[in-house]
């Protein structure tokens, strides 16, 4: 399977038309035709349904515009990084995240770095914890900010100077606003909103065996949108800290968990790894910050 087949591939699946897709790739329908017909015999598979107004992806072509797309990207990557060998330190830095305080140092080094290289970009993704680490494994990402605890025997890891506190947003009006913080049992009966990541992770973690008297009335992938649903008086967002607007404006107030609850974040990257100039600058300065 060669990568000029893949971007065939992927101009398809993004114009839904093979038409379209050649005039963008100046070659001539009859070729992009074979070309794909040929991938679907490589594989086995069908890629694409074929009507008469246009081509969908099948299942299978899902997964592999996913995959391709993911593939392409280190391609032009690696390309870049051999371009920029010789010149001054440039090119790209891809950064998987969590949400928590935690990326504010990340944005300490990149602020720090800005002024002597200016042309150092830096991607930030966000997402499901475990689909990130398979785009680290995979070499599409460079670090990956996790809120958990590490796998040393997979990867490299630094500990974030910053960690964040557990608590529950909920609307300013709220009588439970009135406390100066929660306990356990006190959330035992609220609908809480809790993020995906905690759903499947963190909650089992925090509260051991009370974790599955926990009622979990929604489940989210950002914070804001969350906080949407609790300004409607949906349910009680279980968050950290400082991820919401909780300012006078906005209705809503944070309250800390008691005890308290507080979770660490690390940043890790692959065993081994051979980093681009602008990925290993960023490391470097990295750690000089955290063990100076």
């Amino acid at each position: 399977m060669e990568l000029r087949v893949l971007r065939y591939f992927v101009q398809v699946a993004r114009d839904e038309s093979i038409t379209k897709a050649a005039n963008a790739l100046h070659i001539s329908q009859p070729t992009l035709s074979k070309q794909m017909k040929d991938l679907e015999a490589e594989l086995g598979v069908k890629l694409f349904t074929r009507t008469n107004y246009a081509v969908r992806l099948t299942e299978d072509g899902i997964r592999l515009r996913l995959r391709a797309e993911d593939l392409l990207a280190i391609a032009e990557q690696t390309l870049n990084e051999f371009r920029n060998k010789d010149q001054s330190i440039s090119g790209e830095v891809r950064i998987g995240a969590a949400e928590g305080e935690a990326v504010r140092t990340l944005g300490q080094i990149m602020h720090q770095l800005k002024e002597t290289y200016p042309d150092i970009v830096y991607h930030m993704y966000a997402g499901d914890t475990e689909a990130l680490k398979e785009k680290l494994d995979q070499g599409f990402l460079d670090f990956l900010l996790i809120c958990e605890e590490p796998d040393l025997h997979r990867y490299q890891a630094m500990t974030m100077p910053i960690d964040d506190e557990w608590g529950v947003v909920m609307k300013a009006n709220d009588q439970l606003a009135a406390r100066e913080s929660l306990t356990l049992e006190d959330i035992t009966t609220l609908p809480l909103i809790v993020s995906r990541q905690a759903m499947n992770q963190d909650l089992a973690h925090l509260f051991g065996a009370a974790a599955h008297r926990l009622h979990i009335a929604a489940t989210y992938d950002l914070a804001h949108n969350a906080s949407l649903l609790v300004r409607e008086g949906f349910g009680y967002l279980l968050t950290f800290d400082h991820l919401v607007d909780v300012s006078e404006k906005s209705g809503l107030v944070f309250r800390p968990l008691f005890p308290q609850l507080r979770t660490r974040s690390h940043l890790i990257y692959r065993k081994y790894q051979i980093f681009s100039a602008a990925a290993e600058m960023f490391l470097n300065t990295l750690e000089e910050e955290l063990y100076e």
